[in-house]
């Protein structure tokens, strides 16, 4: 999902929240809900429109293609005094396309001392002079540059997933640990959190409007994604890279590239994680690469209740991409609505309405943007946000349905924190690639 921005005030919109008054930028707030019932209820916070002003903030853009891209005119447009001005990729292709998109859609220049390219570009933007780390690089290199980003004092909005391996996925809870030790601020690419209609949802389901929580079920469930074909001149590396939407060792596959949004909110909701994972997938249309076409997992809480996931990349087939939890009152597609079991809607976020009159079926700011003013807003009211955590367990929730997928075996949240697995080659260097095999992962024979 990906909502734009509206000119709307938000103040049209908010409506439960509205009346509560702006109760602070972050985090659970709980008030008496009147003098007359003295119980306690949730209060969703106000998230700001624009982050407030305050001394210049630079930030370094790691990762250049359409995400990394994206988020650099999220942070332009944040608020004031706010610069992009490094950027680094694999790629000078890459870059010089963001340095293009920056410079006519934002009139922002990039110096070419401030580019770097290869495997080690992520150390010259540590080095460098910025505040903050937009990090949207392959996400098997995400841990090593967040870990950096952190050991260089360095605030960081991290993408999704928080990597693609048990290995990788440990070393951003470890390093979200020392952020947060350090005071610096962190905020995931996952979206639903910083989305005022699912917070405006969360709030309704926290406060008892669907009774006690009991089942859900996840759908990411889209069409096939392209093919990057090798062209003449690319080595091995370069091949496998141009193309990473089919290889697991950098998305994590479509269940943990995906449906880590879906599962983030499910542990959102339910307020814990799953801890053991039994599924099936499978790959029949998928042309190249060694990635799923599809994933089928239950996933059960440690209290016995569970919830469904699927996810499907296939084209010709249904597509959703939806959350739904079940309650002893009723369900919720946690983003908008809450109904009975009679499928009525008994409640329904209000949207704001457009110039015609009618809703305009969207929140007024896009999670995209929002995620980056609340991030800026914690960085210069000095008051922290660490998002580390929630983004590595839903991580690490995927790939212990990836694994019982592939292996056909049970996969438990104790194997997920003592697994030593490692996805990828070896080394990382363009040229040949000589330490890695492709190998479709097939259940019974794996490890």
């Amino acid at each position: 999902m990906d909502n734009k921005p509206g000119t709307t005030s938000r103040r049209d919109f908010i409506g439960n929240v509205a009346a509560l008054g702006a109760i602070g930028t972050f985090g659970a707030v709980n008030l008496l809900s009147s003098c007359q019932s003295r119980k306690k209820k949730f209060v969703p916070p106000v998230f700001p429109e624009r982050a407030p002003d305050g001394p210049v903030l630079k930030a370094g853009i790691i990762g250049c293609g359409g995400r990394g891209t994206g988020a650099a005119f999220n942070f332009i447009d944040a608020g004031p005094n706010l610069q992009v001005t490094v950027l680094a990729d694999l790629f000078q292709d890459r870059i010089d396309r963001c340095r293009e998109s920056l410079k006519e859609q934002r009139g922002v220049e990039i110096s070419d001392e401030n580019c770097f390219t290869g495997f080690d570009a992520y150390k010259r933007v540590m080095e460098s002079d910025v505040d903050i780390i937009l990090e949207a690089s392959v996400s098997k290199f995400r841990p090593k540059h967040f870990e950096a980003a952190v050991q260089a004092r360095k605030h960081v909005f991290i993408e999704k997933p928080a990597g693609v391996d048990p290995v990788g996925v440990r070393s951003v809870m470890a390093s979200g640990k020392m952020a947060e030790a350090a005071g610096l601020c962190v905020v995931a690419g996952t979206q639903r959190r910083h989305q005022l209609d699912y917070i405006t949802t969360f709030g309704m389901i926290k406060n008892g409007a669907i009774g006690d929580l009991k089942s859900a079920n996840c759908y990411w469930n889209r069409t096939a994604q392209p093919v990057t074909r090798r062209r003449e001149g690319w080595c091995d590396m370069e091949a496998m890279i141009r193309n990473r939407a089919n290889w697991i060792w950098q998305t994590g596959d479509s269940i943990v590239n995906l449906l880590v949004h879906q599962l983030d909110v499910i542990n959102w909701f339910f307020e814990k994680h799953p801890v053991r994972a039994t599924g099936f997938g499978g790959r029949h249309r998928r042309q190249t690469g060694d990635m799923y076409d599809f994933f089928s997992v239950d996933f059960a809480f440690d209290d016995k209740r569970s919830f469904h996931g699927t996810t499907r990349e296939i084209n010709g087939c249904s597509n959703r991409v939806e959350e739904i939890i079940f309650g002893t009152k009723g369900y919720t597609n946690c983003q908008n609505k809450i109904f009975d079991y009679d499928d009525n809607v008994i409640w329904e976020y209000q949207y704001p309405v457009g110039d015609d009159g009618t809703s305009t079926g969207r929140v007024a700011i896009s999670p995209y943007d929002q995620e980056i003013i609340n991030l800026v807003t914690a960085i210069r009211n000095n008051t922290p946000i660490n998002e580390a955590q929630d983004l590595a367990v839903s991580s690490l929730v995927g790939i212990m349905g990836r694994e019982s997928a592939y292996t056909g075996l049970d996969k438990t949240w104790e194997d997920m924190m003592n697994s030593n697995l490692e996805l990828g080659p070896k080394e990382f260097r363009m040229g040949p690639v000589t330490d890695f095999e492709a190998v479709v992962p097939v259940p019974g024979r794996a490890p």
